[in-house]
């Protein structure tokens, strides 16, 4: 089990998941990222037409990397020191899931 999976399994486990997942929705509202997003996904289908077949796999494919360019650094780092607070904290616990 990699080091990801193990971090990814632990914080569903202990409930630490939908914690960080509602701080990240909560800073990426306030800093106007998903507004800049609606924005985004607007204009490309403005430009793309509507009498176009455009699908919305295609438009998450055409959305998703410039969405991600768009995530404040600082957003990135408050993410990731969380989570290394929350492994910090629970580090015995994890160590013992991952002994077989």
């Amino acid at each position: 089990m990699t080091v990801s999976n193990t971090v990814d399994q632990y914080t569903v486990l202990s409930g630490d998941r939908s914690k960080i997942k509602d701080l990240l929705c909560n800073r990426l509202t306030e800093c106007g990222w998903r507004d800049e997003v609606r924005l985004l996904c607007r204009t490309i289908l403005l430009e793309k037409g509507t009498g176009n077949s455009f699908t919305v796999e295609q438009l998450i494919t055409e959305v998703t990397p410039k969405a991600r360019t768009l995530v404040p650094d600082a957003v990135k780092k408050e993410l990731l020191m969380k989570i290394r607070t929350i492994l910090t904290e629970n580090e015995s616990e994890i160590e013992d899931a991952e002994e077989p």
